[in-house]
Formats: C-alpha cells, structure tokens, sequence
C-alpha cells in the first residue's frame, strides 16, 4: 500500500458546498427537469462542481428518455405512402405526434392528432405513462370528425399495437408510417405538438383549444372553405 494512501484522512465537506447541497436539494424539489448546467447557472455555481455535489445526492434531471419510439419486434410495419402525394381536401391524411410537457413534478407525455390539410387539432390527450390507451383515445375522440383516407405516424410501439391499428383497419383506411430517421415525414404534426412544450405554465386544454388553423401560418391552408366543418360540435 502506498504511504500516502495510509496516512491520507478524507476531508469532510466544507460548510460552502454543505450549503450548496442544502440548495440543490430544495432546487430540484421545485425544478426537477433542472440539469447540472441550469443548476449551475441558477447557483452561480462552477458546473463541474453542480456536477459533483449532484451525484453526492444522488439527483438528475428528469427528462424523456431515448427509444421511446421503438417499435416491439411483433408490431406490423406499414409503408411511407405519402411521399409526392398532394394534400388537396380535408380528411384525405390524418397525422400524429407525441411530444411532452414539463410539470413541477415531472412531465406528462401529449398525443395530438390534426388534419394535413387544415392544419386542425382534431384532438388530443395526455398520459404520465407511454402505454398505448392515451393514443387509442385520441383516435376515437378524432372521429367525431369523420375519418381520413390515410392514416399517418411514426413505428413508435403505440401507433404499431395491434389495439390501436385495429379501429383503422375495421374502418379501411390506408395506413403509413414514417420511414426510420426521417423526422421530416411528419413535419405537420411534430409542427403542432413543438408548440406544447414551451407552454409550461399554461393549462394543456388552454393550449389546444386555441390550436386551430389559424395558428398555423396564419391561417387556413390555400384554398381551404371547411372551416364550418371543421370547429368542434
């Protein structure tokens, strides 16, 4: 054994970083999605420092994890069927999304699913958990409003579940899928859902009720007169 290891006495922390964990421990009580650098920042702190008296705690931010959109190996797999198509009437494609929404005690996740050609949210739903029955429920409250010829979502394991493909199918409608990394297959409804995240000390019902196609691009689409059957019953 080394001398130096022998003769060496562990410092206890001093009474500023005792302070310090002290804070950080009632930070994260109220901003839990607080990462080391926010932290830091918020403390005027070193980062590498915030770094280190977090992992003394025990504490990391709480933000969605990735492969959330994987699919399960015994899902079906549809095709992309959009690719050069022309979006020209309401109901000809359907589209969905989830995002989520910080909270003070964590986040929930937010489905939403809207029209390709009016842009309009035809509705949506929130869960704290990635199960498939929040999406499933989003679905069937959209078909108050009919139902598209073409139904359109990424292959994350929710929107390739047998429960949820199964309304679809009974229904005959073409389903698409995005292709793996190619985010831009569903830019309309990652366009909707990017708006819900920063809108964190705004009811999530508030923020969707006024999520009408004028919220997007300033209005209608080119050409669009459905406004009438599109607003809610």
């Amino acid at each position: 054994m080394p001398r130096s290891t022998y003769y060496h006495r562990p410092q206890p922390e001093s009474a500023e970083n005792l302070r310090l964990l002290r804070r950080l421990d009632e930070l994260y009580l109220d901003r839990p999605f607080f990462g080391r650098r926010r932290m830091a920042v918020t403390l005027k702190v070193n980062r590498k420092r915030i770094q280190r008296l977090m992992r003394i705690l025990g504490i990391e931010a709480l933000y969605p994890k990735p492969n959330l959109s994987r699919p399960a190996p015994s899902h079906e797999i549809y095709p992309y069927l959009l690719r050069n198509v022309s979006i020209e009437r309401p109901n000809q494609v359907w589209s969905t999304d989830i995002t989520y929404v910080p909270m003070h005690g964590g986040f929930l996740y937010l489905v939403s699913l809207m029209d390709w050609f009016s842009r309009f949210v035809l509705s949506w739903e929130l869960s704290n958990t990635m199960e498939t029955g929040f999406c499933l429920a989003a679905l069937e409250a959209a078909f108050r409003f009919g139902q598209p010829e073409i139904w359109n979502s990424d292959q994350g394991s929710q929107f390739t579940s047998p429960d949820f493909l199964a309304p679809l199918k009974k229904r005959g409608i073409a389903i698409s899928m995005d292709g793996r990394g190619r985010a831009l297959d569903k830019a309309y409804a990652s366009h909707c859902t990017s708006f819900a995240p920063w809108a964190t000390t705004r009811l999530a019902e508030t923020l969707f009720e006024n999520l009408t196609p004028w919220a997007f691009r300033g209005g209608f689409s080119p050409g669009c007169s459905y406004r009438q059957s599109f607003l809610p019953l």
